[in-house]
Formats: structure tokens, C-alpha cells, sequence
């Protein structure tokens, strides 16, 4: 089928209402309708879609086009609808989440001709009954999007993928086409070898995103970092990906109750909340949405202005596909990184237990995951070189390491000395175990070659293993040295580095960051708050003297105003106004920041004038004492006034996790009325008299303060109830 660049010009502009095409996108949709197979590599915000969607409409027949996500497929078929306006049929979908009566709608449009384009997954295209209803059907091309799955070195490797080739020739011959963002030169070799497609023409896009800016943060007080981060981008569309579906939802909670309008995403919420979720982030309902990697591939939203990875990824590649969903519209897009060495230990112990080579390969990703986020070198120039490409800059002016660069010396010595050893070596070997020979670092692989019996081992150990290795990246990224994808990364010496090594010359070279340990975020309390002194003690002083006159004045015991953590807040962070007291000093509610608050900000107003104090820019974040993810089920099921037997149930609890998950709530400041259940379960003259003793003895609102006092004349669940109670009705 031959089809003129006017006539495909005049649909660009009727179906698409553009006006020209970007890159190569029109020489890949002539090569497609000419009967081409293709394979297109073009970053994220490239415009990869239209590459099939527009030959799809052009051409006679229905286009196969074979994704890995439903939300994906869902984003598309909306889209093309979107486009090609009063034919619903014009673009299907056909997987697991359709009901027996949407199929049998799928399959009639197809077989009446109707269908241009259908969407489905690898593993929906292996079922039998879609095989034998596609023999009957005419298909213009198969489009492979996502192809990196194909290759066990891609970020998101699917083995369903590894299949595809043999199912379509099993339905009918026709071109194709395959299509991804991320594909390292050997992943690029296998997804041509598995689809047996080497004869294709290949359209490389260059993988610089201009637009992006790109940076990693020690992890330290993440969470805080984030909302300050968010804060200081107010009304900006934002992804915020995490490695666990538990870290996903947490901090998502802690953005909500900090005033972020943030939601969660992964795969193991339903599919109504995930669609809903989805639907509110692209509908800007939403300003955040906090995600696994199952959220944004394929999803077309144009202005997200930051990416923020909370974990490292797992490799490059999803690394560069996830930042690149931010600024596909060419303006702004901030990519944030958060990176700590326990991250990396506990991807690799995910790893134990794969087969080895599943590992080797996995081990070899995370380790360049690692060496980026470590390097001082340009960061667009460490993306690009990953990919085949080369950054000629020496300045990109867009990421952290360009706009804050470490002092560069003259490694003209070291990188000799590497090209030396790797030369005198009889086998090749890694980069950490040439490293460690350098550093004269002996571990059991060093011994077991008797490299420790090297004369050059330990010829640079005024230098740590680290400081080589980072030598050794970046002979990689000058191309004086090599390394072998196809053997896990063994290092050789390359002709350029050999000449170099035999007249060597100045080279400069920067030494790696340093990073923390980082957070552990198997910690009881996932986000640092104040408290436990460090404040200003003259005013800590003043604030209780305050808090003393309030409460004689009130009849109610200092505590109940405002705890001591509280008070230790107003020294850290000096707020002036009831929101920022509200907003910043744990413990503090909206309602109590205006019950009793006026006279602390006053007082804190002054203290601040005289004493000229200028206040930080700090904030504390408020945090989620209620982590289970039970929070907002049971706040709603007691305003439902159901029997807290029956929320227990629901949830797999015992009565006394039960209770202490809503003290938990309670401890935050947000006030629950049990009343329902306490007036039908307990003696009123009970709850009277805890109430009271609450009211008029109580030091604190210490649970095991009421206990060793109270113990003896009442049971655990009545003083626990009792005080639920009371802090909801006289403290909150």
C-alpha cells in the first residue's frame, strides 16, 4: 500500500490536529504503510503512539497492538476515541477487565471491519479463542510498544513477551513494528533477535532530554524534604514513585494529613480505586500521585513537572523511563532522586533466591543504578553514554552535579594504572574486583585468583575501592576502556585507551559523592517528628509559665492545653499565626490551636521581636500514628456507629490492636465519638469516675500512668475507653 505525504499530512492534521510531525516520526509511518517492519526507539514525550495510531487509521485492516498495562490500553483507546470523534469503535481493548458482554461488543466491531486499532495484552493474545478470532479478521501491522520487555536485560522484563513472535505466525503474516523508550544497544540485539525482525529499519531518536533537570539527594528525612519540596511547587502535577506498595500508601497518608492533595496507586488496590485514582491525577483533581512503576507507562499526561523517585530504582532503564514522564510538553520537568545504600541491600536480598543468572544480570543493573547515583560526572552524560550515545558538553547546566561541581584533578596516573592491570591480567574480569586488586582490598575471589599476590595489588591504596571505580566509569564513559554486556560486565582496555596508556596526557577526572546510610523504613515511626528538646530553653520556660496561668484560668490540668512535645515545637520552629501552630507543633488540631492558641503565638510574637531571632525555614511534618492502612475505615465505620466487635472482625483484629489503632488516631488530634458503644457496653458510673480521675489527677495522658493507678478498680478495656473519651472531648 502506497500512500502520499500530502495524503498522510492531511490526516496528521484532520485525526491529530497537528500540523507537522516530530523527529522521525513521519519516515517511520511511510516505512510502516509501505509493508516495513520497524523498530523505533524514541524517548518518552517522543510521540511513539502516533507512530502506530496514525498507519493503523491509513491503512486497510486492524492494527494489533500488543501493550503490557489495562491502564495503559484504557489511556490510548480514550485518547484515539478522543481524536476520531462519533466511532467507538474505532479503537478496542481486549483483556481481563472486560465483562462477557463487552467481548462479545469487541468481537462483532472487529469482525464487521469497524475496529482500526485493538489494544491487548501478551497474555490475552496467547488464549485460544482471541487466536482463532483474529485469523478471521484482515491486520494491517503488528505494533509491539513496550518492546524492552522482551529482553531478560530490560527494566520490566515479561516473559509472555518472549512468546509473541510464535503467535503471530501462528494468526497471520504482517509488518512489525516495535516500539520503546529505553533499550540499552543489547537489548536493543535481543528484541530484534526474539521477534525475528533483523531486516527491520531502525529510527533512533536521541535520548537527551533537554528539558529535564536532574538530581540525587542524600535520603535523609525524606518525607520532610518532599513536602517542602511540593510546597515550594504549589499547584504542580507531580509522580512520586516508591518500591513498596506499603511505602506507597504511608506516604501518601503523610502527604494528605500534611495538606497535599495526594492519592495512592499500585497494583494491590482494587480496580475501581486504581481507574478513580488514575482518573483524578489526569483530570488534575489531584496534584500528586504516589506510585509503584505499574502507575504512568503509556499514561498521556503532558504536564507533570516532577518526577521524585522516594526508592532507587532497580536499574537505569526504568529509571529513565520513569523520569521521562516528566515535561513531555518541552517546558519544565524536575527529576528527583532519594539515594542511601540500604535501599541497595534490600534490592539485592529481593534477589536471593532467583536463578543465578537472573541474579548476575539483576546484580549488574542495580550496580550502575549505584554508580550513577554516586558519580560527580555530568548526569545527562552518564544517561546518554548508558544508551550508545555520546554527550559532547562538558557543562550540561540542568543537574546537580553541573550546577555544583566537585574539584577536578588530573587522573592521568590512575587511568594509566588501570589500563595496566587490566592488561597484565590473563582473564578479564568486573569492575568492584578490579577495584578492590587497586585498593589492595583481599577478599575470598581475590585470594582464589591469587590476585593478592599481584605486584599491583594494592599500587593505589591511598585511594578506597570507591575512588576506583569511579576511575574506572569514567574510562568507560571516554571509551578508553569497554564492557562486555554479554559476559556480566567484564572490563577490557580498548584501542583508545591502550594508545593512551602508551602516550598518556591530561585527563580530568572527578572523585565520587558520599552518601549517608539513608533511613530505614522498616522503623516503627516512618517519619521523623520533633520533640525531645533542642529548642530554646528561655522560651520552653515562658511557654509553661503561659501554659500554667491558661490552665488555673481554664480549671484543666497544663497538659491538656498543650502537651510538652508541643511546647517543644514552639521553640524549634517559633510560629507566629494559629496556622503555622496548627500546621507545625505536634499534637495541635485545628480546633485547639484556636481554643488556646492565640496567647502562645502572641507570646512567641514578642519573644521573637526582642530577641531579633531569625526564624528557620524548617517545618515539622505532621505525622501518621496509624500506619496499618486501617486509618480512614475505622474513623468511618464509627461514624457509622457500628459495633467495634464488627470493625475488628472486618479487619482480622483483636479488640486490643482494635483500640490501640484508635488511640493511635486520637493521638494525632482528630476527634472520634464512641459514645454509642460506651453508653451500651459500660456502667455510666464507670466512665464518670475514669473520666474524672482523668480530668482532675492525671499528670499526663499517659495510657500506663491510668493504668498503674487505676487497675486495681477497673478492667484494661473501660480505662481505655474511658480515656478515648476524654481526650476526644476535653484535650482534642
Amino acid at each position: 500500500m502506497s500512500v502520499s505525504s500530502s495524503a498522510i499530512h492531511e490526516k496528521l492534521k484532520t485525526f491529530f490536529g497537528y500540523d507537522a510531525f516530530k523527529g522521525d516520526q513521519e519516515n517511520v509511518i511511510k516505512h510502516l504503510v509501505d509493508g516495513g517492519n520497524a523498530f523505533v526507539l524514541m524517548p518518552t514525550g517522543g510521540g511513539k503512539s502516533l507512530c502506530y495510531q496514525l498507519p493503523a487509521l491509513l491503512m486497510e485492516g486492524t492494527a494489533i497492538v500488543i501493550s503490557p498495562l489495562i491502564a495503559l490500553m484504557k489511556n490510548q483507546v480514550d485518547a484515539i476515541r478522543g481524536f476520531v470523534s462519533g466511532d467507538i469503535g474505532i479503537a478496542h481493548f481486549l483483556n481481563s477487565s472486560l465483562s462477557r458482554i463487552q467481548i462479545g461488543e469487541v468481537r462483532q466491531d472487529l469482525i464487521n471491519g469497524v475496529t482500526k486499532l485493538l489494544y491487548v495484552a501478551p497474555e490475552s493474545l496467547t488464549k485460544e479463542e482471541n487466536i482463532q478470532l483474529l485469523k478471521e479478521i484482515k491486520i494491517s501491522f503488528y505494533a509491539v510498544d513496550e518492546a524492552h520487555c522482551i529482553s531478560e536485560w530490560g527494566h520490566d522484563f515479561r516473559p509472555e513477551y518472549r512468546k509473541i513472535r510464535s503467535i503471530v505466525d501462528e494468526i497471520q503474516p504482517a509488518p512489525i513494528i516495535a516500539l520503546t523508550a529505553t533499550a540499552t544497544p543489547k537489548v536493543q540485539s535481543d528484541i530484534l533477535k526474539n521477534l525475528r525482525i533483523q531486516d527491520a529499519t531502525i529510527f533512533r531518536s536521541s535520548f537527551n532530554r533537554p528539558n529535564l533537570y536532574y538530581e540525587v539527594r542524600d535520603k535523609v528525612e525524606p518525607e520532610k524534604d518532599i513536602i517542602r519540596f511540593i510546597r515550594q511547587n504549589p499547584g504542580k502535577s507531580g509522580i512520586i514513585y516508591c518500591l513498596s506498595r506499603k511505602k506507597v500508601e504511608e506516604l501518601a497518608q503523610v502527604l494528605a494529613i500534611n495538606g497535599i492533595k495526594a492519592l495512592p496507586y499500585h497494583a494491590g488496590l482494587d480496580a475501581k480505586t486504581r481507574a478513580e485514582n488514575q482518573d483524578k491525577f489526569l483530570m488534575e483533581e489531584i496534584d500528586v500521585i504516589v506510585a509503584t512503576i505499574a502507575f504512568g507507562m503509556g499514561i498521556d499526561k503532558q504536564n507533570v513537572r516532577f518526577v521524585i523517585h522516594y526508592d532507587i530504582p532497580k536499574s537505569i532503564e526504568g529509571y529513565y523511563q520513569e523520569t521521562g514522564r516528566a515535561g513531555r510538553d518541552g517546558q519544565e520537568g524536575l527529576c528527583i532522586t532519594y539515594y542511601s545504600y540500604k535501599d541497595i541491600q534490600k534490592l539485592e536480598k529481593f534477589m536471593q533466591g532467583k536463578p543465578v543468572s537472573e541474579q548476575e544480570i539483576g546484580k549488574q543493573l542495580l550496580n550502575e543504578t549505584v554508580a550513577y547515583a554516586e558519580s560527580s560526572q555530568c548526569r545527562r552524560k552518564l544517561l546518554l553514554n548508558y544508551f550508545g550515545e555520546d554527550y559532547t558538553e562538558d557543562n550540561c547546566g540542568a543537574c546537580d552535579n553541573c550546577l555544583h561541581p566537585k574539584a577536578r584533578f588530573d587522573g592521568r596516573e590512575e587511568l594509566c594504572l588501570v589500563i595496566e592491570l587490566i592488561d597484565t591480567l590473563k582473564e578479564h574480569f568486573k569492575l568492584e574486583h578490579l577495584a578492590n586488586i587497586l585498593a589492595g582490598v583481599s577478599n575470598a575471589m581475590i585470594k582464589s585468583y591469587k590476585h593478592d599476590e599481584l605486584e599491583l595489588f594494592g599500587a593505589g591504596k591511598d585511594h578506597d575501592t570507591k575512588f576506583w571505580a569511579a576511575v574506572i566509569h569514567q574510562g568507560l564513559i571516554m571509551h578508553y576502556l569497554d564492557k562486555d554486556i554479554e559476559n556480566y560486565g567484564l572490563i577490557t582496555a580498548t584501542d583508545k585507551g591502550l594508545e593512551f596508556y602508551l602516550k598518556p596526557h591530561e585527563v580530568m577526572l572527578v572523585e565520587d559523592r558520599t552518601f549517608s546510610e539513608g533511613v530505614d523504613d522498616d522503623d516503627d515511626d516512618p517519619v521523623p517528628v520533633s520533640g525531645g528538646g533542642g529548642g530554646d530553653e528561655m522560651l520552653l520556660r515562658m511557654l509553661k509559665d503561659l501554659r500554667k496561668d491558661v490552665s488555673r484560668k481554664l480549671k484543666l490540668q497544663p497538659w491538656m492545653i498543650f502537651s510538652d512535645p508541643a511546647l517543644e515545637d514552639m521553640t524549634i520552629v517559633y510560629p507566629l499565626t494559629l496556622k503555622e501552630l496548627s500546621e507545625k507543633c505536634q499534637g495541635v488540631g485545628e480546633g485547639k490551636a484556636k481554643k488556646f492558641g492565640q496567647p502562645f503565638v502572641d507570646l512567641i510574637a514578642k519573644y521573637v521581636e526582642e530577641n531579633e531571632i531569625d526564624r528557620p525555614d524548617d517545618f515539622v511534618v505532621k505525622s501518621v500514628a496509624s500506619k496499618s492502612g486501617n486509618k480512614v475505615y475505622i474513623i468511618q465505620s464509627i461514624d457509622r456507629k457500628l459495633s467495634l466487635d464488627d470493625i475488628a472482625a472486618s479487619k482480622g483484629l483483636t479488640m486490643d490492636e482494635l483500640l490501640t489503632e484508635i488511640e493511635g488516631i486520637v493521638a494525632t488530634g482528630t476527634k472520634v465519638n464512641l459514645n454509642y458503644y460506651i453508653e451500651e457496653e459500660l456502667d455510666p458510673e464507670v466512665v464518670n469516675e475514669i473520666y474524672d480521675w482523668f480530668k482532675e489527677e492525671a499528670t499526663s495522658d499517659s495510657l500506663q500512668e491510668a493504668r498503674d493507678a487505676l487497675s486495681d478498680d477497673y478492667e484494661d478495656l473501660e480505662i481505655r475507653l474511658a480515656r478515648i473519651k476524654f481526650l476526644c472531648e476535653v484535650v482534642n
